[in-house]
C-alpha cells in the first residue's frame, strides 16, 4: 500500500499494528509506529490504545508503560489492557497493582482479572475476586462465567460450581455452547458425572467441542460403554471429530479394557478422519494394553511410532511392567524413559518404586541418587477436598489445619477399625528400606488420608466425601478408602491425576485397575 503511494488511516495503523502484536512482530511494529509518528496518527486514542496492547503482548513494558504515561486519561480500557499484558508474561505482583488502582472497575476489567488469574494457576484467588466482584454489585458476563466454572473444575470446588450454575438460571445467561461446555467441564471435574450428563441433555444445540467435553468427562469416571456410545452418536448426528475427540473416547477404552475396540478407532483416525494419530493418541493405546498385560505390543507400539515417546508414555508403560511382574522390560523402559530428557519427577519415583516393590533396594537407590544429582525433588502429594463452600488443602503429614487434632483422633480411630476388618498397610510400596513400622506411619499420614479424615469430622453423616489429589493414588490409599466407605456407609469421590475413583460399599468403580 506504501509503495503505491497511498497514505494508509487511522484504521488501517490501528490494525496493523494488532497484527504486529498477535505475531509478536516487535520489529515490524516499531516500524508502524515510527510511520504513525510521520502521519500524525500517533496521539489517536484506539492507536494508542492498540501501541499499548501491541508493546504489552511483546513484553516491552518500559515503552507500554511511555505509552500508557502519554495518555491524557488512563481509563478502565487501557488499564485493563496492560493488566492482561502483564498476565501473559506471569507478572501477576504488576497485574495486580495495575487492578487496585482501578477506582471504577467494569465487568471485562473483573473477568480479565480473574482470567488472568485462572491461567496463571491461582484458583483460590480467582475465585476470592469472583466473591469480591459480587460484594461490589458487578453482573457477570459469559466469560466471567466460564473463567470462574474453569476455577471451580480445577480445584474440585463442587458446591461453587453449583452455585455458578444457579447464578446462570436466575440470570438469564444463555446456556451456549461455551457456557454449557464449561458447566459438563466443571461437574465432570468436580466428581459429578450425573449433573454433567444432565447439563448435556438440556442443552439445545451441541457442537463437537460440548461432545468432547462430555465424553472426556465419561472416560474420567470409568464409563467407558457411555463414553463409546456418545462417541457413535455425534458420528451419527454428523459431527466431525477432532483429535481432542479420539484422546477422549481412546481414554474411555482404556478404562474399561476395550482393546479390540481401541484398535478399531486408532486406525479409524487417520484412514476415516484424516487426522494422524499424535502421541497422545499413541499414549492412550500404550496405556490400554498395558492395562491388559499386553506389554509386548505396547513396547512394539512405541518402537514403530513416527515420533520419539515420551516420559508420559514411558512411565505408563513401566507402571504396566511393574503391576505385572515383568522385570526384564519393565529395565529397558526404564533405560528409555531415563535417556528421554523431560522425564519428571514422578517418572523417578515410578522407577524407585518398580525396583523397591522387587526388594531391589540397591537399584531403587541409585535411582533417588540421579534425582538428587539432576537436583530432581519428589512432588510433593496434595489433596483437596470441599467443605461448606471452603477449599481445605493436605499435605503429607500435615499439621497446619485448625482442626488438626480432630482429624489426627479421626485417623487413629479409623486405623484400629481398619485393622479389625483386616486392612494390612502396603509397606512394599516405601521407597525407603527403613523399618516397618516407619513405613506404616509414612503410609498413614498420606495427604489423601487426612483430607478424608476431615471429610468424616467436618461434614454430615451419609454425605459423599469428594477429594482432589494432584498425584496417582497409591495402592495403599486405594484399599485404606474401599474399606472406609464399607465402614462408614460414605460414598467417596477421588480425583488423581489420572481418574476418578468412585468408592461405595467397599469397592471402586475403577474395579482396581488404574
Amino acid at each position: 500500500m506504501l509503495n503505491v503511494a497511498i497514505a494508509p488511516d487511522d484504521y488501517v495503523i490501528t490494525s496493523v499494528i494488532r497484527a504486529c502484536g498477535r505475531c509478536l512482530g516487535l520489529e515490524e511494529g516499531r516500524q508502524v509506529h515510527c510511520q504513525a509518528l510521520k502521519l500524525g496518527s500517533s496521539s489517536n486514542r484506539t492507536t494508542r490504545i492498540r501501541l499499548l496492547e501491541f508493546y504489552g503482548k511483546c513484553g516491552e513494558f518500559e515503552d507500554a508503560n511511555r505509552i500508557l504515561d502519554e495518555m491524557p486519561q488512563r481509563d478502565v480500557v487501557a488499564m485493563t489492557i496492560m493488566m492482561d499484558c502483564y498476565f501473559d508474561r506471569g507478572l501477576l505482583q504488576e497485574a495486580n497493582g495495575i487492578f487496585s488502582s482501578i477506582k471504577k472497575k467494569d465487568t471485562v476489567c473483573w473477568t480479565v482479572m480473574i482470567f488472568g488469574l485462572v491461567r496463571n494457576g491461582e484458583m483460590n484467588r480467582a475465585l476470592e475476586t469472583f466473591r469480591e466482584m459480587q460484594r461490589q454489585d458487578t453482573k457477570p458476563n459469559e466469560f466471567t462465567i466460564v473463567s470462574v466454572l474453569s476455577a471451580c473444575s480445577q480445584l474440585g470446588a463442587l458446591q461453587l460450581g453449583r452455585w455458578v450454575h444457579s447464578y446462570v438460571g436466575r440470570h438469564d445467561i444463555v446456556l451456549n455452547h461455551y457456557v454449557g461446555g464449561a458447566l459438563i467441564s466443571m461437574y465432570s471435574r468436580c466428581g459429578d458425572i450425573d449433573e454433567a450428563q444432565r447439563v448435556f441433555s438440556e442443552m439445545k444445540e451441541r457442537n463437537v467441542i460440548t461432545y468432547n467435553s462430555m465424553i472426556v468427562g465419561l472416560a474420567l469416571h470409568g464409563k467407558s460403554i457411555e463414553a463409546v456410545e456418545l462417541f457413535l452418536r455425534m458420528l451419527k448426528q454428523g459431527f466431525k471429530p477432532t483429535g481432542v475427540t479420539f484422546i477422549g473416547v481412546l481414554n474411555a477404552c482404556s478404562h474399561g479394557g476395550l482393546v479390540d475396540l481401541g484398535y478399531k478407532i486408532f486406525r479409524s483416525m487417520d484412514r476415516d478422519y484424516g487426522i494422524e494419530p499424535q502421541i497422545e493418541h499413541c499414549s492412550c493405546m500404550v496405556d490400554l494394553l498395558g492395562r491388559v498385560g499386553k506389554l509386548k505390543e505396547a513396547f512394539d507400539l512405541i518402537s514403530r511410532m513416527k515420533v520419539a515417546p515420551d516420559h508420559i508414555m514411558l512411565s505408563s508403560l513401566l507402571n504396566a511392567c511393574k503391576i505385572n511382574g515383568n522385570l526384564n522390560l519393565a529395565t529397558q523402559v526404564a533405560e528409555n524413559l531415563m535417556a528421554c530428557g523431560d522425564a519428571d519427577s514422578g517418572n523417578y519415583v515410578l522407577l524407585a518404586s518398580a525396583y523397591s516393590s522387587l526388594g531391589k533396594w540397591e537399584e531403587a537407590a541409585q535411582v533417588r541418587a540421579k534425582m538428587k544429582e539432576y537436583g530432581i525433588e519428589k512432588e510433593p502429594g496434595c489433596s483437596s477436598i470441599e467443605v461448606n463452600n471452603e477449599i481445605h488443602e493436605f499435605l503429607l503429614g500435615d499439621m497446619r489445619h485448625p482442626q488438626k487434632e480432630q482429624i489426627y483422633l479421626k485417623l487413629k480411630e479409623m486405623n484400629k477399625v481398619l485393622t479389625s476388618e483386616g486392612y494390612s498397610p502396603a509397606t512394599q510400596i516405601v521407597l525407603h528400606d527403613i523399618e516397618d513400622w516407619e513405613k506404616e506411619w509414612a503410609l498413614s499420614i498420606h495427604s489423601e488420608k487426612l483430607a478424608i479424615c476431615y471429610g468424616l469430622v467436618a461434614s454430615k453423616p451419609f454425605t459423599t466425601i469428594r477429594v482432589v489429589n494432584n498425584l496417582k493414588v497409591c495402592n495403599d490409599c486405594h484399599t485404606m478408602i474401599k474399606l472406609v466407605s464399607k465402614i462408614t456407609s460414605r460414598k467417596i469421590v477421588l480425583r488423581d491425576r489420572k481418574r476418578f475413583h468412585h468408592f461405595e460399599n467397599g469397592s471402586c468403580s475403577c474395579g482396581d485397575s488404574w
